[in-house]
């Protein structure tokens, strides 16, 4: 019971402010968007010089039941403004602020999310994070959320594992290939798991082991997004707090180091648009400068194999579609 109070009365008390503090930000369409039809599953992301992994993203999603790409594009310069105009199913936003001037891209996900409309799914992710869930193989997004519904849950929650390369790594040609066959890696242990006033709390993987990381790695990819919801300090935590506890699990494949990962570390370190002024971007520079790369693989690394192999480790969970 005091649990749920004191999460009762943190929703209370940062939604206030939010409330108080939310304004439209500059934000405009690179080319001219429809509304969304009530068809529609519209997926929401950020992104900034990811024409490497974008093929592979929009491939995915798409096969998962994605109709609509909404994309805030931070200033790219590798090609990926063209790319994603020339996709029919991709609106492309842009705007003068940068990243962290938008609160890490917070301003724009929610002012994307009142321009497109409430009270429906959505999809929220960035361009290197790849949802999974129990038989994703065979089950669309459509069944994912019919049984989201039917449990009276209006969130996923998701932990993010870091993917690196290791042993039997290979670069992703063919068209039937995903990220996971070069960074074909993941920590499969030597995470901590608490459940918190805001929501869930699970650290740990690669880049704590390696590079002593606080960060947070529970994220919620698939949201019901109403009036009462705002992403208030992190993208994390999401408004309002009871929802972040569901008991069924999905996760996200986070592709930070895949196969341009020294160039965009480079990027993220000097650009120092992310937290702490990317602190942690900063420690990966170092190590790239004094060996030339990450070798991320140790005793705690498992291969990649498929999503039976995460509900078997129980970063998800089992899910009943036929019920």
């Amino acid at each position: 019971m005091k649990d749920r109070l004191r999460t009762a009365y943190e929703t209370w008390r940062i939604t206030r402010r939010e409330r108080r503090d939310t304004q439209d930000v500059p934000l405009a369409p690179a080319a001219a968007v429809k509304p969304l039809s009530p068809e529609d599953l519209p997926l929401v992301f950020v992104t900034h010089n990811d024409l490497t992994i974008l093929p592979f993203f929009l491939r995915h999603y798409r096969r998962l039941g994605v109709t609509r790409f909404i994309c805030v594009d931070d200033v790219s310069q590798d090609g990926t403004r063209d790319y994603l105009l020339a996709q029919p199913d991709v609106d492309l936003w842009t705007s003068p602020l940068r990243f962290g001037e938008a609160r890490r891209g917070r301003r724009w996900r929610e002012q994307l999310f009142r321009h497109y409309g409430k009270d429906r799914w959505y999809l929220n992710v960035d361009s290197d994070e790849f949802l999974l869930y129990d038989q994703w193989e065979r089950q669309p997004l459509r069944a994912l959320i019919r049984v989201l519904e039917r449990e009276g849950a209006r969130r996923l929650p998701s932990p993010m594992i870091d993917m690196y390369s290791g042993p039997g790594a290979r670069e992703p040609g063919a068209e039937a290939d995903m990220p996971w066959v070069f960074s074909n890696h993941f920590d499969g242990e030597g995470y901590s798991c608490e459940a918190e006033r805001r929501g869930l709390s699970i650290q740990g993987g690669p880049r704590r082991r390696r590079f002593n990381e606080d960060n947070q790695l529970i994220k919620y990819p698939v949201i019901f997004w109403d009036d009462t919801c705002f992403f208030g300090s992190s993208l994390h935590r999401p408004l309002p707090y009871d929802r972040n506890f569901g008991a069924m699990w999905g996760a996200l494949l986070h592709f930070k180091f895949f196969t341009n990962y020294r160039e965009k570390i480079a990027e993220a370190a000097q650009g120092k648009q992310h937290y702490n002024d990317s602190e942690h971007y900063k420690a990966m520079m170092s190590e790239l400068q004094s060996s030339g790369e990450l070798e991320l693989v140790d005793e705690h690394s498992w291969q990649f194999r498929d999503g039976a192999q995460l509900v078997d480790l129980g970063f998800m969970t089992k899910i009943d579609f036929e019920r």
